[in-house]
């Protein structure tokens, strides 16, 4: 069997945000990898060498999960509800600036719990 680089980009085209989500989550499982740690080394290898102290949250994408991310930006943040949608809508926006290392990852995992695309700045 080959491998028809042009089918599989065809059916990718075709596929929802769900079965997109669920491919890469195979994919992780199946090669022991992790699609977020390119991101993440990145960002950290972008830095002066210095540790840094102090972290903002950015929202990058509300994910398929929108609504339940919007429920969690409220909670994080004490925004209406209007304000936190409109957060989501908007993104990428900082979540919460000035944060330790601790309570940014923290806030990160809530709402990639929930389907969105958050990074540490």
């Amino acid at each position: 069997m080959a491998f028809d680089k042009d089918a599989i980009i065809s059916q990718l085209k075709d596929a929802s945000i769900t079965d997109l989500n669920d491919l890469v989550k195979a994919i992780e499982d199946e090669f022991d990898v992790s699609a977020a740690a390119p991101v993440a080394a990145g960002g950290a290898a972008g830095g002066d060498g210095a540790a840094k102290s102090t972290f903002d949250v950015e929202l990058t994408s509300g994910g398929a999960g929108k609504i339940k991310v919007i429920k969690e930006i409220k909670n994080i943040t004490g925004l209406g509800l209007k304000e936190s949608k409109a957060m989501v809508d908007e993104a990428p926006s900082i979540v919460k600036e000035g944060l330790s290392e601790d309570e940014a990852n923290d806030i990160k995992e809530k709402l990639e719990a929930q389907g969105a695309t958050v990074t540490l700045k």
